[in-house]
């Protein structure tokens, strides 16, 4: 009998976009807002987020890594949908 080759499959809820967990989404979008008291620029600051998530490091002022666009998207979709909602 061969092996199967099925994948475990995550559980109900737990992936989003392109494989990005919504624990992590939730996590990110919730950093973003201690970068709220220097501007509350939702862009920016979950784009911030997400920079220091994936460089390990906030950016110097000429940065200029790019961050994966899908990850920024649904953080900050995230981010503004449950600022709608509380």
């Amino acid at each position: 009998m061969p092996p199967s080759s099925a994948s475990p499959q995550p559980s109900a809820g737990s992936e989003s976009v392109a494989g990005v967990t919504s624990t992590l989404v939730e996590a990110l979008a919730a950093a973003s807002r201690r970068f709220d008291a220097s501007g509350p620029d939702p862009e920016r600051n979950c784009w911030l987020a997400v920079h220091e998530h994936i460089h390990g490091v906030l950016p110097s002022e000429y940065d200029i890594r790019e961050v994966p666009e899908d990850l920024y998207l649904a953080v900050l979709a995230w981010r503004r949908e449950n600022e709608r909602a509380g």
